[in-house]
């Protein structure tokens, strides 16, 4: 049975894992709420929310880790679901870390990284530049997927089925995964040279602009293509620390 961790190492490691500190973001990744001294469960969450926060204390987990928390460029006051969001983690006694920009791009437990293996990408590369930094993942599928065979393997890789604007060809060989919302990357994968680009969230706009640039744009859901990170990041601590780490599903429907 695991002893725990101390927080604060946990916390160390996550930074330097992470490189948590060379990214510029608008989230404040990192430790966000500062909860018990050690941790021998974590639980992991896309999003921080009432919701995750209920099931992270119900678990008896003393940190919490998510991709989006809930501190974003700007203060915010303590007021409304705001307070009661952070009133459900000091009151459980739960620390919250978040971890937006570096666990998209991590290359071992990024979001991208993950999709990218777990569809079996060759040669991979990075793609999709973010603030002056490449954040996505290119390279080629292990044979020729039509459309129609790519979009059952995402459904059966994410669990629900993505939404496909075939504007290019149907032979794919080369594919590009930015996760999220990164719809506006569709120029990028056309001058990349691919043959579909899979991101997470719609876009109107975009629409247009795949339509324009003859490329096959497939939405895999926001809230899908990023469970990814914190799962994989969950299995790695688990491994390095010996600590019970458990995911907390909270779909979103997007």
């Amino acid at each position: 049975m695991s002893t725990g961790v101390e927080r604060d190492e946990l916390v160390q490691y996550l930074d330097d894992y992470l490189a948590i500190r060379e990214w510029e973001d608008s989230s404040l990744n990192g430790l966000q709420v500062e909860g018990g001294p050690t941790v021998d469960r974590v639980a992991l969450a896309t999003d921080a929310a009432l919701a995750t926060s209920s099931l992270a204390v119900d678990a008896g987990a003393q940190l919490l880790i998510v991709h989006h928390g809930l501190f974003w460029g700007q203060p915010i006051a303590v007021t409304g679901t705001h307070r009661t969001r952070l009133a459900a983690l000091l009151d459980g006694g739960v620390s919250l870390y978040a971890a937006h920009l570096p666990l998209d791009a991590h290359p071992e437990v990024g979001n991208n990284a993950v999709l990218a293996g777990l569809v079996g990408l060759t040669e991979q590369r990075p793609f999709g530049c973010y603030g002056g930094r490449e954040i996505g993942v290119m390279g080629r599928l292990p044979q020729t997927l039509s459309r129609a065979d790519l979009a059952a393997r995402l459904e059966a890789l994410l669990g629900t089925p993505p939404d496909v604007l075939p504007f290019g060809g149907d032979s794919l060989n080369a594919l590009a995964i930015v996760s999220g919302a990164a719809a506006e990357m569709v120029p990028e994968a056309a001058r990349a040279g691919v043959d579909a680009f899979v991101t997470g969230e719609s876009s109107h706009i975009a629409w247009h602009i795949a339509r324009e640039h003859r490329m096959n744009l497939i939405y895999g859901g926001h809230y899908a293509t990023e469970t990814l990170g914190v799962r994989a990041l969950g299995d790695h601590l688990a491994e390095r620390f010996g600590i019970e780490a458990i995911f907390l599903d909270s779909p979103t429907g997007f």
